[in-house]
């Protein structure tokens, strides 16, 4: 099972840009599709986008298209979710997951990803 930590969050302006980081463990990183979640306080855990093994494919819920981009770098075992033209409903901790089936990318649900990270903050004020 991979090991995954996220970084880069923190607290930003509405409008502004934030690039989160998961640096996953072992030498099988490649193995994974990738995954960000989400989670505002009292609500679920939302799929925010997702990239297959390669990075050749993205997927991502209509409400983040065009504003989030993921992608990830096989050589440096690391998953990137760049957020621009932030809003205060973007507040939440997100999460990074991974799974070696691509189920998830699909379905976008949270219990299709066995591996998960501790999350990070990002917080948008208006």
């Amino acid at each position: 099972q991979v090991q995954l930590a996220e970084s880069g969050g923190g607290l930003v302006q509405a409008g502004g840009s934030l690039r989160l980081s998961c640096a996953a463990s072992g030498r099988t990183f490649s193995s994974y599709v990738m995954g960000w979640f989400r989670q505002a306080p009292g609500k679920e855990r939302d799929f925010v986008a997702g990239i297959s093994w390669g990075g050749g494919h993205t997927y991502y819920v209509d409400s983040q298209k065009g504003r989030f981009t993921i992608s990830r770098d096989n050589a440096k075992n690391t998953v990137y979710l760049q957020m621009t033209s932030l809003k205060p409903e973007d507040t939440a901790v997100y999460y990074c997951a991974a799974d070696r089936n691509d189920d998830g990318l699909r379905s976008h649900r949270a219990r299709d990803f066995r591996s998960w990270g501790q999350g990070t903050q990002v917080t948008v004020s208006s």
